[in-house]
Parts: C-alpha cells; sequence; structure tokens
C-alpha cells in the first residue's frame, strides 16, 4: 500500500531551549532562512507524502500561519520588485494538504499519535517528530517508506547513539538484515540499567506504522516519565510480529537541544547560497583564535 499520509506530532513545550521557545513554538526556531518544521514538510513531500497531520497545541498557531496563504505579504513584496523573496513564500501553501489538531493535554508522544486516528483511518502512516530535522541527499523519510515497501513492517529510522546517552533515548534489539537494515524484536524507552540496554542504536526522529499502532495505544499505560510513549506501543509490535530497522543517512538535528540547533544552522548555512562563502571565511577566523 502506498504511503500518503504523515503525522508531525508538535505539541511540545521546547523547556530545553527557554526562553527563546517562551513565546515560539521550537518547530518555529530558523535555520539559516527557514522554520525547522518547514523542513519536515518538505521531506515529507519529497518522500511522496500528500497529507499532513500536525499535531499542536495552545499558543503554536504560528506554525498554522507559516503555512497558511499570506496574500498581503505576496503583494507587498510583489509591488517591491522583491521577486526572489516572494518566490521563496508562495508556494509554501501548496506543498501538501496540511491539517491541523489539538493535543490539549500533553501526555507524552503516544498520547499525541493516538489524536491522528480519525486522519490515518486503515492505512499504514509516517510520523516525524517535530523536534528532530534530518538533512541528506536522499529524504529519511523516502527511505523508511521503501523499507516499507520492500519488507510490509513497520519501520524506524535508527542512528546509534553515545553509551552516555543512551539512557535519554530508546534502546532496540536488532538482527542485522544488511548493511543498513536490521530486523527490530524489541526496544525499551529510555533505559535506565546497563543490563537493559539491548543496544547503542535509537530511534531518531521518524517512523512509519501499521494502523493497529492505534488500538496498542488505547492500552498503553504510561512510561517512562509518567507519559504514554509510542515506543511502549512500538515494542508491543515488534514482539509480536517484527518491526524493520534502517539507518538512515542523513544527519539529524535535534531541534530541542541548543547544540543540535547551533549545529544546524552551521551546517545549512554552509551549504546556503547566500551565506556559505562569508560563514565559511568566518569560521576559519574564529578557529584560529580557538
Amino acid at each position: 500500500m502506498k504511503i500518503t499520509k504523515a503525522v508531525i506530532p508538535a505539541a511540545g513545550l521546547g523547556t530545553r531551549v527557554l526562553p527563546a521557545t517562551k513565546a515560539m513554538p521550537k518547530e518555529m526556531l530558523p535555520i539559516v532562512d527557514k522554520p525547522a518544521i518547514q523542513f519536515l514538510v518538505e521531506e515529507a513531500v519529497a518522500s511522496g507524502i500528500t497529507d499532513i497531520l500536525i499535531i499542536t497545541n495552545r499558543g503554536k498557531g504560528v506554525i498554522e500561519d507559516h503555512f497558511d496563504h499570506s496574500v498581503s505579504l505576496e503583494m507587498i513584496l510583489r509591488n517591491a520588485g522583491k521577486t526572489e523573496q516572494l518566490n521563496h513564500i508562495k508556494d509554501i501553501h501548496k506543498m501538501a494538504n496540511i491539517h491541523y489538531i489539538r493535543q490539549i493535554e500533553t501526555k507524552g508522544l503516544g498520547h499525541a499519535v493516538s489524536k491522528a486516528q480519525t486522519f490515518v483511518g486503515d492505512e499504514p502512516f509516517l510520523v516525524m517528530y517535530g523536534d528532530d530535522v534530518i538533512i541528506g541527499d536522499v529524504p529519511a523519510a523516502k527511505e523508511l517508506i521503501d523499507a516499507y515497501g520492500t519488507f510490509g513492517k513497520g519501520v524506524v529510522g535508527v542512528k546509534p547513539v553515545d553509551r552516555k546517552d543512551i539512557h535519554k533515548y530508546c534502546s532496540l534489539k536488532l538482527e542485522n538484515v544488511s548493511d543498513t537494515v536490521f530486523q527490530c524484536t524489541d526496544m525499551i524507552e529510555k533505559p535506565q540499567r546497563d543490563e537493559d540496554i539491548f543496544s547503542l542504536y535509537s530511534i531518531l526522529g521518524r517512523c512509519v506504522l501499521p494502523p493497529e499502532i492505534f488500538e496498542i495505544l488505547e492500552h498503553t499505560a504510561p512510561g517512562a516519565g509518567g507519559e504514554i510513549q509510542l515506543t511502549d506501543a512500538m515494542a508491543e509490535i515488534a514482539r509480536t510480529i517484527g518491526m524493520t530497522a534502517v539507518e538512515f543517512s542523513g544527519t539529524r538535528y535535534d531541534m530541542g537541544n541548543k547544540l543540535g540547533i547551533l549545529q544546524a544552522n552551521i551546517d545549512v548555512g554552509l551549504r546556503h547560497p547566500e551565506t556559505a562563502e562569508g560563514l565559511r571565511a568566518y569560521i576559519k577566523e574564529i578557529a584560529a583564535k580557538i
């Protein structure tokens, strides 16, 4: 079955990057000249997605405004002869059919995804974590969707993390299938003891889920942090029918982390035609002083 729907949970409070997120959603933090969430939407569209549900909460209306048609701004830019800027914004609202729903209570990622059931229906769907921007030559979402087409099972996008950080993520029990593809048979969210660590591979920002996940989420009890964890629900699928894990080729940036935001801006800035030359010279100047 072709996957055409994506869900982007974007209801988190962004407490790790306060005070920047006091009045602005972390998903709208800029990477050079685009908000982070636009990178996710562009990746989804480049992967064949036509319909996207963004799960928000109070104070995140600016996300809807960004993807809306701004007639007045376009008119101002057109009248001022600012053709380049006009071209950058005029098609944003046409990228996909974008829908919104509010997560009234922030009870965890699993709870947020459960709100997408009516939107998804009986189809497999892509989930893109709102914190995670992934940039590469091949869209990470497409790599996962292709794996779903090959193996017919739910897919998680993975990367290895440092042992000292694995307690912040989930840990996956994997069996290698090929260089970048694994069979996943179990997982645990935020392992606190060494004996609970299956591997240093963790889910970072992307997964393709079967619609059966909604029935599982209905009886998933609160887990780590007292929240309904999507990992706990996916673990039930992994232990029964199994899941596929794909080590995606792109670079992942954690936009809920101060260092991740800086890294994303530097890396994208070094490739951006308007900033690359000046930024490269500035980095060399700074490096000489370190």
